[in-house]
């Protein structure tokens, strides 16, 4: 994995710290796709990071990589990305196509996208698959907000046992602040150290010390990655959309004890199983339009999974959560010591060695970098 796969990946695992003031930050840059990228023809008038989350749907819904349609030794030389080849050309064709079928036969509305036909396969297949036909049920992710089915657990018990899990409501409070230190492992990708830093009720930032580092924040109201020149189109590249409402989630979710207020139209829904241990799902949401998909250890009461999504021209992109090695850290409060983020296009995974509650944390390190 190349440093620019690197610095898609922790678009998705979000960071945060303290904000300076509004006359001392560096202004956002929210220029179109267009004006950041080359050759853009398609996609016009999206944010730079919402282009770079369709190509991950792109990606995952053909089952090919970047450089199915890119030129695939570029050297960090984005303008080479942009030449195009027949696969670019057929893209681009196909985007019109499903655009044109949802506007005449859907009235504009998202019905059909490109995992429609293609469900991670370069060519879509033409008839039906037998062993699915007669194999195992498939239960896929909510993606919309379901009905609570009758007699479930009401979701603010779940709720209620997962903060008790978590060392109660009382000593959760009292941790205000947290820095860890560990590893951090994309895909196939080398190990790099990185550092977290989090500050309640939602400031966090995440730093890999890779081949120079790169950084993810959410500071309470806004959200960037920056990093070398070489890795990105812009730097600090700022998200926007799902992309930043997935960046304050994380922020949220680094301090239980605030879980209730932070998300709204909290429901129970189906239970579910992961990795044989039977699971309680609540949904809810950070923005009303789409839902976030909790998954809570029915015996532990500890949280799972967390499943959120995006928007993008093309489809909605989910990014997925998985928690476990849970460990007291100070006096019975717990912390998953490893987080697993997997999207659509690729997969991290950290490992904590060291975590410190109520750290003091220097705001000036978290500052807004200038553009470059």
């Amino acid at each position: 994995m190349n440093k620019t796969q690197l610095s898609v990946i922790l678009a998705l695992a979000s960071v945060a710290i303290a904000q300076p003031p509004n006359d001392l930050r560096p202004a956002r840059d929210l220029r179109p796709a267009e004006q950041v990228f080359k050759n853009i023809q398609s996609l016009k008038g999206i944010p730079a990071d919402e282009f770079m989350s369709t190509m991950g749907f792109f990606s995952a819904s053909t089952g090919e990589n970047c450089t199915f349609c890119h030129i695939e030794e570029s050297g960090g030389d984005w303008a080479r990305y942009a030449d195009d080849n027949d696969h670019k050309k057929t893209a681009r064709r196909m985007i019109a196509m499903v655009s044109t079928i949802n506007k005449n036969y859907f009235n504009g509305r998202r019905m059909l996208t490109c995992y429609s036909c293609h469900r991670g396969a370069a060519t879509p297949e033409t008839s039906p698959d037998i062993t699915l036909l007669y194999g195992s049920p498939r239960f896929p992710e909510p993606n919309t907000f379901v009905t609570p089915p009758a007699n479930q657990v009401p979701a603010e018990q779940i709720l209620d046992k997962y903060i008790q899990a978590m060392g109660g409501a009382q000593k959760l409070a009292a941790v205000t602040s947290f820095s860890a230190k560990g590893i951090y492992q994309g895909y196939a990708a080398p190990k790099y150290p990185m550092e977290l830093f989090a500050k309640s009720p939602a400031q966090r930032a995440l730093i890999v010390h890779g081949d120079g580092d790169t950084t993810t924040v959410f500071d309470g109201k806004e959200a960037w990655i920056s990093g070398q020149p070489a890795d990105m189109p812009v730097t600090p590249l700022d998200l926007t959309g799902g992309a930043l409402e997935g960046a304050k989630l994380d922020a949220v979710l680094s301090f239980p004890a605030r879980i209730k207020q932070s998300l709204t139209q909290w429901k129970p829904a189906t239970p579910a199983i992961i990795d044989d241990k039977d699971m309680r799902l609540v949904q809810a949401t950070s923005d009303g339009r789409y839902p976030i998909n909790l998954y809570f250890d029915s015996a532990t009461g500890l949280l799972t999974r967390v499943v959120r999504y995006a928007d993008s021209p093309v489809g909605l992109s989910p990014t997925q959560i998985d928690y476990s090695d849970y460990r007291d850290v100070a006096g019975g409060i717990k912390m998953p010591f490893k987080w697993t983020v997997s999207w659509l296009d690729g997969r991290s995974t950290i490992t904590f060695s060291e975590v410190t509650p109520n750290a003091a944390i220097d705001a000036g390190k978290f500052a807004r970098p200038a553009k470059r």
